[in-house]
């Protein structure tokens, strides 16, 4: 089983970087969403440090909406979806390499991308490991919580509203305890809380969407 997760991820790895175009204009919107920011509100230097945990937060948020159709749309439009789920490989674990492999191409890029953004707002230096850690446990929870949403409408046309709707609520934890946990930094405070329930809500999330997502997957194609 483990080789065909090495097979799945590889494959979707190497689809990722031949379109780099893509992954660059979401890398693209994530810092535009951040830098433009400051410029629209004009705020002083004092509310831009307090609002920076929401706003990058927010930020990968929506910069990953932009992704999540393209996790298993193209597998969907040729055909290799079919094929996934008549195979006798456990559909839950293609899935969970499908997810890693969406994330290193598109969530990783936003985690090694925050610490400039973060300091571009005046964010304390000794408070940018603690963001890193956050982003780096709350982004793969969201890139599986958005697979399940994905997968539930990928037979449906023009299901971008749709899946904003049932994978927002859903959201709110991990957008809860992240910038709690940035906050927490900021301010010097301890923050070793948020960062272990978001690590409780991504173990969670490894062994429970996988699943989930499988199941999703056989209903669209039905």
């Amino acid at each position: 089983m483990l080789s065909v997760f090495w097979a799945v991820l590889r494959r979707d790895l190497l689809l990722a970087f031949r379109q780099r175009g893509v992954l660059v204009h979401h890398l693209l919107f994530f810092v535009l969403v951040v830098a433009l920011f400051p410029l629209g509100t004009g705020a002083d230097a004092a509310v831009l440090v307090t609002v920076s945990p929401a706003l990058i937060w927010m930020a990968v948020l929506l910069a990953a909406l932009l992704s999540l159709q393209r996790l298993f749309r193209p597998d969907y439009e040729d055909g290799t979806l079919e094929q996934y789920v008549l195979s006798p490989e456990p559909l839950a674990l293609i899935a969970l390499a499908k997810v890693v492999a969406y994330w290193l191409a598109s969530g990783l890029v936003f985690v090694l991308a925050s610490p400039l953004l973060v300091l571009l707002l005046g964010v304390p230096a000794h408070a940018v490991p603690v963001i890193m850690a956050s982003l780096l446990l709350g982004t793969p929870t969201l890139g599986l919580v958005g697979a399940i949403g994905t997968a539930l409408t990928l037979s449906l046309p023009r299901a971008g509203l749709l899946l904003s709707l049932l994978i927002f609520p859903l959201y709110v934890p991990v957008l809860i305890f992240g910038a709690g946990a940035m906050r927490a930094a900021i301010s010097g405070l301890p923050s070793a809380g948020a960062l272990y329930l978001l690590g409780a809500l991504l173990a969670l999330g490894i062994t429970t969407a996988p699943f989930a997502i499988a199941a999703a997957l056989k209903i669209s194609l039905e």
